[in-house]
């Protein structure tokens, strides 16, 4: 009813006032001139800043009637994680959107943070921030239930052989035994660390565009003194995707189809920032940023910022000052907001994310004909220099070598090929001289 009614009203620019905007109506189980009979209690829904929000949805690609179908048309998926806050998280069904639920302080940071959050989009669109697409109250049986709508950083049709959830700190950032019992876990900082000590490789100017897209995220959040957010980023293992279809047929080992554009603002974050401009079919969407293993397995990697609603208020100062007096206080998760931005670039731009060696770059790849070199992006498990194993032999992963993790000194350093707004992965493979062919794939229904 909300989305319908704001779709018939002219559009405009955002005004101040449109961020503090409070729309409410009334649902009756009977029905009203304004609403429809429904089986329910009745309930009150207000809309925050409804015409800020339209915005929002028209800047990031979302139509009122894809909105309206993916919330509506059929139930919402309750996913079993729930936040340590407490919150609910559910999971629109045609895998585009989160919808979760918000403390009314929550609710509350995010209004005063709306024209920051506005700003910034029309000052840079290339952000590993959460795309917010509503914030809505239920208001029923003398309770207020408060949701807010994102987009989904990790589509479901993309197996992750990995999970991380990412802070830079170490007091207790370790996935639990209970954790670790799921299919696949979201393992932790120290997990990190222990498990991937060569970490995540990226090419040169997709490092160099993660670094700086961080430091500007980082910068933003803390302008708002916003602490306690984490990198949630989810691999996706091509080589072992294809060994383990490998009794497949061709067409059933290719990758997952993933959706076009709702998944991430990662993927064209690191896009543009690398410099793409390019000219390939809309359609054509790999889903993910390529990077490597220390075993040179091909990886795609879906990655954003999450849990930006935490302001460094008085509890979390308190909780702060209790911790360091028994444990050191540079490794705590909480912590001001100057110190936590600064511990979180560094950490994901030295630990988390690495330059490629010269050996995984394609022009090295091309150059030597090598079978047991893959190309970086995935091709079809079933071609001859696909072989399962082929891209992980014994040459690559004996040989050893050390990964240059030397993130950006300044944002010019970090600017090295950088233009353009939100391009695609396919535009920055037409980005580089290099390039090589890159799997089509076709959209599903947005």
């Amino acid at each position: 009813h909300t989305v319908g009614s704001l779709s018939q009203k002219p559009e405009r620019d955002v005004l101040l006032q449109d961020f503090e905007v409070v729309e409410s109506i009334f649902f009756p189980n009977e029905g009203s001139n304004l609403t429809p009979a429904h089986h329910y209690g009745d309930f009150r829904f207000k809309t925050y800043a409804p015409v800020a929000f339209r915005y929002f949805r028209e800047l990031f690609g979302i139509r009122p009637d894809d909105y309206m179908y993916s919330l509506c048309n059929e139930s919402l998926i309750e996913l079993s994680s729930s936040g340590a806050s407490g919150s609910l998280f559910y999971l629109s069904s045609d895998d585009e959107f989160i919808i979760k639920t918000v403390q009314h302080k929550e609710a509350e940071f995010l209004q005063k943070l709306l024209p920051g959050y506005f700003m910034n989009l029309n000052q840079n669109r290339r952000t590993l921030l959460p795309k917010f697409y509503g914030l809505y109250c239920v208001q029923a049986a003398g309770k207020n239930i408060r949701i807010v709508v994102m987009n989904n950083l990790l589509p479901s049709p993309v197996q992750m052989h990995q999970k991380f959830d990412l802070k830079g700190s170490t007091y207790k950032r370790r996935a639990s035994p209970k954790e670790k019992e799921k299919a696949v876990p979201t393992y932790k900082d120290l997990d990190f660390i222990q498990d991937m000590q060569e970490g995540i490789l990226l090419e040169g100017d997709k490092y160099s565009a993660v670094c700086k897209t961080i430091q500007r995220d980082c910068l933003l959040l803390q302008s708002f003194k916003i602490m306690d957010y984490s990198l949630l980023v989810g691999i996706h293992n091509v080589d072992q995707a294809c060994r383990a279809q490998a009794s497949e047929e061709a067409e059933a080992t290719r990758r997952p189809q993933v959706q076009k554009s709702l998944f991430s603002t990662a993927i064209e974050a690191i896009q543009a920032e690398s410099g793409g401009v390019g000219s390939m079919d809309p359609e054509d969407q790999t889903g993910g940023i390529p990077a490597r293993n220390a075993k040179g397995e091909r990886l795609l990697v879906y990655m954003g910022i999450i849990d930006i609603l935490q302001s460094y208020r008085f509890v979390k100062k308190l909780e702060h000052s209790w911790k360091a007096l028994v444990h050191d206080g540079d490794t705590v998760s909480v912590h001001r907001p100057s110190f936590y931005a600064d511990r979180f670039q560094k950490f994901m731009c030295s630990t988390v994310f690495r330059k490629m060696p010269s050996r995984f770059m394609p022009h090295q790849i091309m150059q030597s004909g090598r079978p047991d070199i893959l190309p970086l992006m995935p091709s079809p498990c079933n071609t001859e220099d696909d072989t399962p194993g082929s891209s992980a032999s014994s040459s690559q992963v004996n040989s050893g070598f050390t990964p240059t993790t030397h993130p950006p000194s300044s944002p010019e350093e970090a600017s090295v090929g950088v233009g353009g707004n939100q391009a695609t992965l396919r535009e920055l493979e037409q980005s580089t001289p290099e390039r090589w062919e890159v799997e089509q794939h076709t959209k599903p229904s947005v």
